[in-house]
């Protein structure tokens, strides 16, 4: 079945015009922004190699604004342990059992290049480490994550609480899965969500990147290019000057 995607630009447009950063009570997280990820060299879940340079260089770009603005920047990373006679605490998982059991050299959780569930991100390992690009010191790190909710199990709520934090500008990898899960669950906590859609892929495929920017445009928050992140804040920085 082909479903065309509703037009809803006249409403996006009236749902931008009411978007306002408070630069004292914004925070941006990097979701996964990691070398499991980024580093084709070493990544054991690849997004395409175009797609995770655009995302290094957008993603730079804007984290460095932030450290200017004095914006916080929260970088959570997926870290999984190796536990004996199961492989990793993913792997208990009853879905990624069965990828990993079904999935075949040129039928992989990927599309078109080699990944893997049961070795991704394990703990010590290079595909944990965020990508240098990225990170500075200052930055604030949550490596626990272990599952697809950057809130889920995590200590983001409490720093974010800590931070007083009431928008939440997200980025990273995978648009459809962590990036939309996390969208959620910071909507079903009354943040105001904001994605950068220069700033996310997925290595999934187009179409579950098209899918997840709809879902969260139309019915969770903000999808807007880094331009209009900055001229947003530096919209409000203008309007409190004497």
């Amino acid at each position: 079945m082909n479903v065309e995607i509703v037009d809803r630009r006249s409403l996006l447009s009236g749902l931008f015009k009411e978007l306002i950063i408070k630069k004292n009570e914004t925070a941006v997280i990097a979701i996964d922004m990691h070398r499991g990820h980024l580093d084709m060299d070493v990544a054991t879940m690849p997004a395409k190699p175009e797609d995770a340079k655009r995302v290094i260089a957008k993603g730079r770009e804007v984290l460095d604004f932030c450290r200017k603005n004095h914006v916080p920047v929260i970088h959570v990373v997926l870290v999984h342990r190796r536990i004996p006679g199961v492989g990793t605490d993913a792997m208990v998982s009853p879905f990624w059992q069965a990828m990993h059991a079904a999935q075949a050299e040129t039928d992989r959780l990927v599309p078109g290049r080699k990944s893997t569930v049961r070795e991704h991100n394990v703990e010590g390992s290079r595909g944990t480490q965020i990508m240098p690009e990225l990170y500075r010191d200052g930055d604030y790190v949550i490596d626990n994550k272990k599952r697809l909710d950057c809130f889920y199990g995590t200590d983001l709520k409490h720093l974010l609480d800590v931070l007083n934090i009431k928008t939440v500008v997200l980025m990273g990898i995978n648009t459809n899965t962590c990036v939309l899960n996390t969208a959620f669950t910071a909507f079903n906590f009354n943040y105001r969500v904001v994605v950068l859609s220069d700033c996310v892929a997925s290595m999934y495929g187009d179409d579950l990147h098209v899918l997840g920017l709809q879902n969260i445009s139309r019915c969770l928050g903000w999808v807007v290019t880094n331009q209009q992140f900055f001229e947003k804040l530096e919209e409000r920085k203008h309007e409190l000057q004497p």
